[in-house]
């Protein structure tokens, strides 16, 4: 880590007894998980609350954290339930959960090591999964009446079909930019157990209500899909959140 590390970060920890503080950093080698990295030390402070639901996991990364004392206590600790336990992942959370805060000290001060026997591949994605439903639905789906999934392929049916029962009826809509998709018109939740099976409508996404859950990844279209979404005029955090 970089010898300010400890200064800036105690330092931003003066302001704050109840935040979860990370910072900028850099990989070895150089050009591993380049998405990955580019998404992190680039999020806004806003997006360090809206964008904590996506695959990535926590907005600041933990070989980065610092907090005080009181942090890690109220949160009672990491889990310690060993290999594919995704510790980070459930501390963040609850201490989200239990009115956390988030901050980044934008200074790149720590350089973090990529390598293939790393713990986090250990960890098995459905795990993962079913933590950032549940944490989804709780802090965002919970208080939405209805809501869009922008994605009516794959990744979007997997999420619509890992919802509670409750929040399947909120879906109003699936949007998608595809036609063969769009032309489709509808999707029918077959594995439904009701007797008539959910209708979910297919639209394109220029005609989707918000708010939308949006389940594509970012930074894999040369900035098409990001385009997309900026031509909505849509507010993040309130009108889409990013799941992907």
């Amino acid at each position: 880590m970089s010898e300010r590390r400890i200064d800036k970060q105690l330092e931003a920890a003066k302001s704050s007894s109840n935040a979860l503080i990370g910072c900028k950093f850099h990989r070895v080698p150089e050009d591993s998980t380049i998405r990955f990295t580019k998404w992190a030390n680039n999020l806004t402070p806003h997006q360090l609350y809206t964008q904590m639901y996506t695959s990535h996991g926590p907005t600041v990364v933990m070989p980065t954290w610092f907090c005080k004392r009181g942090v890690f206590d109220r949160v009672g600790g990491f889990d310690e339930g060993g290999k594919g336990v995704p510790e980070d992942l459930i501390f963040f959370y609850r201490h989200v959960e239990m009115g956390g805060e988030v901050y980044r000290v934008d200074d790149d001060l720590m350089l973090y090591r990529y390598h293939p026997d790393a713990a986090t591949f250990s960890i098995k994605q459905e795990t993962i999964w079913k933590i950032r439903i549940d944490f989804l639905e709780k802090q965002i789906l919970s208080h939405w009446p209805e809501f869009t999934i922008w994605n009516a392929g794959k990744q979007g049916r997997r999420f619509f079909r890992s919802l509670t029962d409750i929040n399947q009826k909120k879906v109003c809509a699936f949007c998608d930019v595809d036609e063969k998709k769009i032309k489709k018109a509808v999707y029918i939740y077959e594995y439904s157990k009701e007797k008539y099976k959910p209708r979910i409508p297919i639209i394109h996404y220029s005609q989707a209500k918000p708010p939308i859950v949006i389940c594509i990844k970012l930074d894999l279209t040369s900035g098409v899909f990001e385009e997309n979404l900026r031509s909505l005029n849509l507010e993040e955090g309130k009108d889409f959140i990013h799941f992907n």
